[in-house]
């Protein structure tokens, strides 16, 4: 198969670039992308484009409860647990041990994509020794919980997340390295059992898991897995070393993240960019750039405050045009206005060095536009995301409005060929924000970007 790499992307748009040295461009070769807002903000193409310039993508936290949607040639491809470079076949795609693995997810993933043309050579993936494990209990238990919460329960997409990282921080977690070794593995199951069929049987009131079906079923992962596991550290250190570029994938959203969140509506790990150090294993200081995604306007799937959203025609009209449906789960998202208090603790938090704002094509024919700058939360003005999702549900967004445009953009391919009032719109995210918009999405396609400034 023909390598996806297209020629001349980020040749574009020159005059928009900064203008740096020689020295700094040959010192800058890792770049991290996260997610600014409640996740799904197209880190999966960004990620998928900027992998023509680079040979390795690292993922370092999550599970299988995210899932990024690439499109490429009309083909439209979603990964849940893979990295997004998997689609190039000359990237090392690094599953690291920051993450929870389910690995028949994992193993469907791998064959679905050969069966789609990629993915043929097993050394473009590899998976953290140290990575840890959904083992079926997880999934009841996580199904369990939100049954008993009724309707306070958090919106988990039931797939064991939260409970593989209980496990993981409780010390009694099963790793990627135990299922290529089953005697190890069998004790590692015994021991979990012992307590949470405790949990299944008389609070969940479930069948017990059966240990022989569980050991039978996961020695059977571990030696179909076992040509990708490896110390994901070591791999990453010697690329360093060598000067490779890497792009370092994060999944969900900051608005998630378990400490900086919108807690207890947050997923189970730590997003923010500072964990790509514990999540893959290298030092702070080899993070050259940070850039965060974020959507033009705002989305989040389940429950948990949203000052912006918009609960009449136009949130469902703006649903429809950006096909807002998880890619995960197909749950209907929640649209709203764009929130800049959102996004500027999101830089704050992840000390972003680039915006990329993606479906800038949605708003498309809708006048005017609302950004928040603000909240007021009992007569006072506010700046920050309340820390109390109480008070977040609380505030009233305070607005900026600017016009929309008309014309389609979903062929521009430079800054100035947008809209004057499309470009107004960047212009007042960056001049508020402070951070320049280096990539703007036009449409779901790898070709629909405008990049003014390359990472690399």
């Amino acid at each position: 198969m023909e390598s996806p790499r297209g020629p001349g992307l980020f040749n574009r748009d020159q005059r928009h670039r900064p203008i740096l040295s020689i020295e700094r461009r040959l010192i800058l070769s890792t770049l991290v992308v996260v997610g600014t807002q409640w996740g799904d903000e197209g880190k999966g193409k960004v990620v998928d484009l900027l992998t023509s310039r680079v040979r390795v993508v690292a993922r370092f936290q999550g599970g299988n409860n995210a899932g990024h949607t690439l499109k490429v040639g009309g083909e439209q491809i979603i990964v849940h647990l893979i990295p997004s470079g998997i689609l190039y076949p000359d990237t090392i795609n690094v599953i690291g041990n920051g993450l929870v693995v389910d690995p028949a997810v994992l193993l469907q993933e791998k064959a679905d994509l050969r069966r789609r043309g990629y993915f043929r050579q097993d050394d473009q993936l590899v998976i953290s020794e140290r990575a840890h494990v959904i083992m079926p209990y997880h999934k009841v238990i996580d199904l369990g919980r939100e049954e008993l919460l009724g309707n306070k329960k958090i919106g988990t997409t039931g797939r064991g997340i939260g409970p593989a990282y209980e496990d993981k921080a409780a010390r009694v977690g099963i790793r990627m390295g135990d299922l290529t070794r089953p005697d190890h593995l069998r004790k590692r199951v015994d021991a979990a059992l012992a307590e949470k069929n405790v949990l299944i049987e008389h609070l969940f009131k479930r069948p017990r898991p059966d240990a022989n079906e569980i050991l039978d079923q996961y020695v059977a992962y571990g030696e179909q897995l076992k040509p990708h596991i490896t110390d994901i550290a070591r791999i990453l250190q010697e690329k360093l070393d060598a000067g490779v570029h890497i792009l370092f994938e994060g999944a969900q959203g900051t608005l998630l993240d378990i400490d900086h969140g919108t807690y207890p509506y947050v997923t189970s790990s730590s997003v923010v960019a500072g964990n790509v150090c514990a999540g893959c294993g290298i030092g702070p200081m080899k993070l050259d750039q940070i850039w965060g995604a974020a959507k033009a306007y705002s989305t989040r799937v389940g429950a948990g405050g949203f000052p912006t959203e918009l609960t009449d025609d136009l949130g469902e009209r703006i649903r429809m045009t950006g096909a807002e449906f998880g890619a995960t789960t197909g749950r209907p998202r929640r649209c709203g206005w764009l929130d800049l208090v959102v996004l500027n603790h999101s830089i704050r938090l992840n000390g972003l060095t680039g915006l990329v704002l993606t479906k800038l094509d949605v708003l498309t024919g809708i006048s005017p536009l609302k950004i928040a700058t603000a909240y007021e939360l009992d007569g006072k003005i506010i700046e920050r995301v309340p820390w109390d999702v109480n008070d977040l549900d609380r505030v009233v967004p305070i607005y900026k409005e600017f016009r929309g445009w008309d014309e389609p953009i979903s062929e521009c391919r430079s800054f100035d060929e947008l809209p004057r009032n499309a470009r107004h719109y960047v212009e007042a995210i960056e001049h508020i924000t402070g951070v320049t918009c280096t990539l703007i999405s036009v449409g779901p396609g790898r070709e629909q970007s405008i990049i003014r400034e390359s990472p690399f």
